[in-house]
């Protein structure tokens, strides 16, 4: 698994309310960005490109609020990403964020959801508080438990993308996929 460098902790821009970060959109692994030539010989990223934040309370209820919202956002930014990898996103994002809410909501009661985007290429992340990090995207598929985790590294692997998890400075973890926007 190649690993794309840990998500800041979240902007605090409240469940509901995305927002869209300053800067360049983030180089992931194995993917180049392209830019758009402009006046002056300046180069400018294609308009879907950005990074969003937001963060939900560790509930059941708001795993399908994060995937309505993920959904959302892909659309209102007009991302051309295929169908396909909608619903793998939905699929990684619900079991990134089940996980959390069932794993992590005594020492994380709430979760922070990073959306970005490149030119061919699109990122998921899920973080929380808890120092856990879980070994199923590095398991052998013998093992009892975890199963949710490896279809994440399925889909992702299928989609050709990546996936890891990594600590953050806070203590926590950060769990991500990078899928391309279209397919191989």
């Amino acid at each position: 698994m190649e690993s794309g460098g840990s998500v800041p902790p979240p902007a605090n821009a409240g469940w509901g309310s995305p927002r869209r970060s300053q800067g360049a959109c983030p180089q992931t692994p194995g993917q180049g960005l392209s830019t758009a030539p402009v006046a002056d010989g300046l180069t400018a990223p294609p308009p879907y490109e950005g990074v969003w934040r937001f963060t939900a309370p560790a509930l059941e209820s708001s795993v399908p609020q994060v995937r309505h919202a993920v959904r959302d956002l892909l659309r209102d930014q007009s991302v051309p990403v295929q169908d396909d990898t909608v619903h793998g996103l939905m699929l990684i994002l619900s079991e990134l964020v089940t996980n959390s809410v069932r794993h992590a909501a005594l020492l994380s009661p709430e979760i922070a959801v990073e959306v970005s985007v490149g030119a061919g290429w699109v990122r998921v992340a899920v973080e929380d508080d808890h120092p856990y990090r879980p070994k199923a995207l590095v398991a052998d598929q013998g093992q009892t438990g975890g199963r949710g985790l490896l279809l994440v590294k399925v889909i992702t692997a299928e989609a050709g993308g990546v996936c890891d998890v990594e600590h953050t400075t806070s203590g926590g973890k950060v769990i991500w996929a990078a899928l391309p926007l279209t397919g191989d």
